[in-house]
């Protein structure tokens, strides 16, 4: 068997965050649904841009805002992804690399420029996203390494890059190479939008391909059609080893065949944006799993890890969260 250089490879969109604070009739005024997430055309993605106030640009897209986690504990990890040959997609692989993740810097080959999220932040710390693709389209099975997969303890792969049907065929190539390698395939749900399009498959993925499932209330509930939580976890727990589910404010759930476990929310003295929770969560969660810590203590780490992400504007971590890890394990 290959040996294991990196705790977590992760497969997913390369974008670069656009982030603006407006208020709650900014969306109203151009008919985006607060909280939602919108695939749109580069003209749309321009249109927004015009409309929006002063932007914070940085480096983003879920998963690798989750491989940046892991590195911020002091894990290794790597990155799988497309970008163009343009500013944003030099400052996407500087931004990675510069924290300690492998990343080739992938270029798309036609001049496609880099994809981009257009988050807008209401005064109750939602964001709502309108992303352009762009280069991340370009990812396609031959993107995916086999060989980086198995030196790779888990394969975390993005729920939005089963929209496309090139990058749907480099997810099942991944999870394949990471199952024939010996080695764990997560997978995050990433929206509640893209659960409905892809619900089916979804549910046949995740019986035959995932280990561990990442998922907030409503992405799970969405999956299997239920309206509560209990009953969902009632439906997963038969179809993955782990389930880790978000609930916001209320802390996160983790489902095995045998055992849940409640773990409360971090402490935070106050919520900025909400931008990728979720990404950071799993991010703590996988450093802990990929190092043998049992799943409560990986939950305390997930929570620590979405606290801190959410107490400022941006989807990276600012302080490495390595410095405040064992102040949380030895609660």
């Amino acid at each position: 068997m290959t040996s294991i250089e990196y705790q977590v490879v992760g497969v997913g969109n390369a974008l670069v965050d656009i982030l603006s604070h407006e208020d709650d009739g900014f969306l109203s005024g151009i008919g985006l649904e607060k909280g939602a997430a919108t695939m749109v055309d580069a003209d749309a993605s321009e249109a927004l841009y015009a409309r929006m106030g002063p932007a914070a640009e940085v480096s983003g897209g879920s998963a690798a805002n989750t491989v940046a986690g892991v590195a911020s504990f002091g894990g290794t990890a790597a990155f799988v992804g497309r970008v163009g040959d343009d500013t944003f997609g030099r400052v996407f692989s500087h931004d990675l690399r510069s924290v300690g993740v492998h990343f080739d810097g992938a270029v798309a080959a036609d001049g496609t420029p880099t994809g981009r999220c257009l988050v807008v932040v209401t005064p109750d710390a939602q964001r709502t996203m309108c992303t352009y693709l762009g280069a991340a389209c370009d990812l396609d099975p031959e993107s995916v390494d086999p060989d980086l997969v198995r030196a790779s303890a888990v394969t975390y792969l993005e729920g939005y890059l089963w929209d496309q049907p090139l990058a749907k065929a480099a997810i099942r190539r991944a999870a394949r190479a990471a199952h024939e390698g010996g080695r764990r395939g997560a997978l995050t749900l990433s929206d509640p939008f893209c659960v409905e399009r892809h619900r089916a498959e979804f549910r046949v993925l995740l019986e035959g391909s995932v280990d561990v499932l990442f998922a907030n209330e409503h992405e799970i509930c969405s999956l299997y059609e239920v309206d509560d939580l209990d009953a969902a976890m009632h439906r997963v727990r038969g179809h993955c080893e782990i389930a880790a589910l978000t609930r916001g404010p209320l802390g996160s759930v983790v489902v095995t065949r045998d055992d849940v476990h409640v773990i409360d929310p971090h402490p935070v003295a106050q919520v900025v944006d909400t931008t990728g929770a979720g990404d950071l969560y799993a991010a703590g969660f996988l450093h802990g799993l990929t190092a043998g810590l049992d799943l409560a203590s990986c939950g305390r780490l997930g929570s620590l890890a979405a606290a801190e992400v959410i107490s400022h504007l941006g989807a990276r971590p600012l302080q490495p969260l390595a410095l405040h890890a064992a102040e949380v394990l030895e609660r």
